[in-house]
């Protein structure tokens, strides 16, 4: 059977829509994978530039030091395994919001006053009414912010089961699609407690990686007697990952994190977890923000109806 290609149209409105994100961080400089503020070393948890030998060295002496004794040649294979992060914003807060109040003069937002950073650098506000493709958007806005500053760690953290498999049987429509526009594919997956060594590949892939979680996955009372084992593992030290923490795998990246319906995620549970993945920055996206931070983009019930971008009830 052949197997059926999907055709999408590019709306204007939904290049707006990343485009405010994009433009939230001009003037950030592009960091690659050869940047050695992106790699580091995943087992020794320390950042490098080469694997020379002189610096093997010196990083076994840095153990040394520590009480730990390692074998040069295995320091050398290890060192091979690096992991590549998001870069650090270098924008300062000012040079953030001043861009931001930029975009909502073009966007006719309401003028943020200040820096919304309770979690990561900044988080943003999208507002599109459902059915109006905020899933694409998203994953586009993942591909520019990699063109235009080299970040590549993304986690998309959704409230149900349901939501967490229809977004990525969207992320499947598109493979094509956005290797088409941008010549690379994005490798995606869902996270898996079960299944845990995905996370090195995250961490060990210099590519485009985004990881699917919902909620129930990591948010978690770690009360003694809390009901909840399968969230707890994300936290917990464990045999089959070299002794390793989940959640430090993670955070090491220092993801953008984007929130799907995140007025279903208000709960302290969720925030603390939310948190826990040591996010460069977040991207809400909904069409009923409960909570608001710095909006950059806003196509509401009317601008979709005015716009023809959903069906008129009957």
């Amino acid at each position: 059977m052949k197997e059926m290609k999907f055709n999408f149209k590019i709306q204007p409105y939904q290049t707006d829509a990343v485009e405010s994100i994009v433009g939230v961080f001009a003037g950030q400089p592009k960091f690659d994978e050869t940047s050695d503020n992106t790699i580091y070393a995943r087992d020794f948890w320390k950042k490098v530039k080469t694997v020379s030998k002189e610096e093997i060295q010196a990083l076994q002496l840095h153990f040394n030091d520590l009480g730990d004794s390692i074998d040069v040649s295995d320091a050398e294979e290890q060192l091979d395994a690096a992991g590549y992060r998001n870069a650090d914003i270098v924008l300062s807060d000012q040079q953030l919001l001043e861009n931001i109040n930029t975009i909502q003069a073009q966007q006719n937002i309401y003028k943020s006053s200040k820096l919304f950073s309770d979690i990561g650098r900044v988080s943003l506000d999208v507002e599109m009414e459902t059915g109006t493709g905020k899933t694409y958007v998203y994953v586009k806005t993942m591909f520019e912010l990699n063109k235009q500053y080299g970040w590549s760690k993304f986690i998309v953290v959704v409230p149900s089961i349901a939501i967490r498999e229809g977004v990525k049987k969207s992320m499947e429509m598109t493979v094509e699609h956005f290797m088409e526009h941008y010549g690379k594919k994005a490798r995606f997956f869902i996270y898996n407690s079960s299944n845990l060594n995905a996370l090195d590949k995250f961490s060990s892939d210099a590519g485009i990686n985004v990881m699917i979680i919902n909620t129930q996955a990591f948010a978690t009372s770690m009360k003694k007697d809390a009901k909840n084992k399968e969230s707890r593992i994300i936290y917990s030290k464990r045999d089959e990952f070299n002794s390793r923490r989940p959640i430090d795998v993670i955070k090491v990246n220092r993801p953008i994190v984007i929130l799907d319906e995140p007025q279903k995620m208000g709960g302290a549970a969720t925030q603390t977890g939310i948190k826990n993945f040591n996010p460069l920055f977040l991207i809400n996206y909904s069409a009923t923000h409960k909570n608001h931070h710095n909006e950059v983009y806003v196509l509401d019930a009317l601008d979709a109806y005015n716009k023809k971008l959903v069906k008129k009830s009957k």
